[in-house]
């Protein structure tokens, strides 16, 4: 899609009703649905001379005319962009509502605030549908996209609602409130030193939740530090304590995926011990997808933790002490590394249009835990397998899984297994401290 600005018009500046025509013709075909009335339409802000599309930031600026407008060659990045993201409608984030969760604070410098503006509608008009009616006055479009086509609702024990958005669509938005945050900044500082500068409009290369290429600002995480293990071998509980921590892990880059901000401060249920700080998206990619709290369903997610991104994850879960020193993983994570590694020779197939697919959804559940690991017995079975049959599996004893991970950690991140075992660490706890069920979906807010 070539980016050319339109010689009729001065200094290729296009209104914003032409701009809204333009970026819906050029959006048309892209996987995200976007909005007709991206500029003209609330949260759209011309008046405070910007508007986000995506995760870009587009300057407006008042013609000769007097009319605002903004560059039409940003318009059409912004749009190439938002072209080049790959969605799986599949690959769901929880987005709310988090009972016992903090509100969100009104931050001047993110007037966005898409989660808090998503759930303020959904709670007042009582679900997606009432929401998908536009009424005067309230929010059509997030960034340039329309949510409320995308917007999944999930009903749980028949009254307990929770929403859900495709991951793609949340790192936009993720990253769309970052680079309005940093342009406010940049707009203030520019203010006060008198100097006039553009925003920044110079994209680079990341890659998506779908492992395709898409382009993102040089804004949202050229401020951001690495994490380099400022908080190895702190406690949790202590941690989160702390005044200023939120302000502390909202200064890092996502220390899993490395391309968005960091809004959580992950950490280990067993031991106690903090992660590392991590996006929205990668910490909820994380969690074990809990049926009760000792059974957990093994979904299709679970490929990109033990196949497509690996090393990145086994390094991640070995930052807790008392994981990486007992050369381990979490029990719930151990439970669906053994069904979906271990067992995948046992996982039988059925026939299809296209060879065969294999049988049912694979679940895994264990009686006891790791603190007994003599009587802790993991149980893989197949549920909904078409013929009725497959059920269970096999049964692993929890020492046998965690022998066979060892192995494994060892032929598939070898730099992993090197930095594990019990005398590469000093002052490890005596006791271990009991694994916290967390079956509801809860715990995903910052503290």
């Amino acid at each position: 899609m070539s980016e050319h600005v339109t010689p009729s018009r001065t200094d290729g500046l296009i209104t914003l009703v032409a701009a809204d025509a333009l970026w819906g013709e050029l959006t048309a075909d892209s996987a995200v649905p976007t909005a007709s009335e991206a500029f003209t339409c609330s949260p759209a802000r011309a008046l405070v001379r910007y508007i986000l599309l995506g995760s870009h930031v587009v300057a407006t600026v008042r013609a000769s005319n007097g009319q605002w407008s903004v560059p039409e060659v940003e318009v059409r990045r912004a749009a190439a962009e938002l072209n080049a993201v790959g969605m799986d409608r599949q690959d769901l984030v929880r987005i709310g509502p988090f009972r016992g969760a903090p509100r969100q604070e009104c931050n001047e410098e993110t007037p966005l605030r898409w989660r808090q503006r998503i759930m303020g509608e959904l709670q007042e008009l009582g679900g997606p549908e009432r929401a998908a009616r536009r009424e005067v006055g309230r929010p059509c479009h997030l960034a340039g996209i329309d949510w409320r086509q995308i917007l999944v609702e999930q009903t749980r024990d028949g009254t307990q609602r929770t929403w859900w958005l495709p991951r793609a669509v949340v790192r936009l938005l993720d990253a769309a409130e970052h680079a309005e945050t940093q342009w406010v900044q940049a707009a203030r500082t520019r203010q006060a030193s008198g100097a006039v500068t553009e925003p920044p409009s110079h994209p680079r290369q990341a890659l998506d939740a779908g492992s395709r290429q898409t382009t993102i600002p040089e804004g949202p995480t050229a401020s951001l530090r690495p994490y380099n293990k400022e908080l190895e071998g702190q406690l949790y509980s202590v941690l989160s304590r702390k005044p200023g921590t939120s302000r502390r892990v909202a200064g890092w880059v996502c220390a899993v995926c490395r391309t968005r901000p960091a809004t959580v401060l992950d950490h280990c249920h067993e031991h106690g011990y903090v992660r590392a700080p991590v996006c929205q998206s990668c910490n909820t990619q994380e969690r074990p997808d809990h049926l009760y709290s000792n059974d957990i369903r093994v979904a299709n997610r679970y490929k990109r933790l033990f196949h497509t991104d690996t090393d990145d994850w086994l390094r991640h879960w070995h930052r807790c002490p008392g994981c990486r020193a007992r050369t381990t993983l979490p029990l719930p994570h151990l439970a669906a590394w053994t069904a979906h590694i271990a067992c995948r020779s046992l996982r039988p197939t059925h026939r299809a249009p296209r060879g065969r697919k294999p049988c049912g959804v694979l679940r895994v559940s264990w009686t006891g835990n790791q603190n007994a690991p003599r009587s802790c017995l993991l149980t893989v079975a197949v549920d909904f397998c078409p013929s009725g049959e497959h059920r269970v599996l096999a049964r692993v004893p929890y020492r046998e899984a965690a022998e066979r991970f060892r192995v494994w950690l060892a032929e598939t991140a070898p730099a992993v297994a090197a930095a594990a075992g019990p005398d590469r660490l000093d002052g490890l706890p005596a006791q271990f401290r009991p694994v916290i069920a967390d079956t509801s979906g809860e715990g995903l807010a910052l503290f």
